[in-house]
């Protein structure tokens, strides 16, 4: 499980943004924020990066 969808709306950004900046399309970086899909450490460093978080505020359930 992971917290994106959470950060997300915690901070005002939309999912199009998101996949805009990672190069993703919307489908698999929505598939991350509903638990579908868990993205690869690398992609989950670069949202962290892009969100400017922790990598484990995306990750550990508060």
């Amino acid at each position: 499980m992971n917290r994106i969808k959470e950060v997300l709306d915690d901070k005002g950004i939309k999912q199009v943004w998101l996949a805009e900046k990672l190069g993703k399309s919307y489908n698999m970086v929505n598939s991350y924020v509903q638990n579908r899909r868990q993205p690869s450490l690398e992609v989950l460093y670069q949202i962290a990066k892009l969100l400017n978080v922790d990598v484990k505020d995306l990750i550990i359930s508060k």
